[in-house]
């Protein structure tokens, strides 16, 4: 689980939007689909490992995998939530 002093002070690399964890049915919902092949990062890259914890930038655009309890804060690396639409 993310460190609160350190959510404190992530930001999206991008938007400099602060950021909140991902809740338990997002999460299931893009393993869901990581799970069916149809999510993408946004170098292009598709997503197949299933997540345990993400950031969601405050607007909803994007989500930070979090991997061995690191935030993963590369763009590329991100994921569009509009796949989840």
């Amino acid at each position: 689980m993310i460190d609160q002093s350190l959510l404190d002070i992530l930001v999206c690399p991008e938007s400099k939007q602060a950021l909140r964890v991902a809740d338990g049915a997002l999460l299931d919902k893009i393993n869901a689909s990581i799970g069916g092949g149809s999510v993408t990062n946004r170098g292009g890259e598709p997503v197949t490992v299933s997540l345990d914890e993400a950031l969601v930038r405050e607007d909803g655009r994007f989500l930070y995998p979090v991997r061995d309890d690191i935030p993963i804060m590369l763009i590329d690396e991100s994921i569009p939530l509009s796949q989840q639409a």
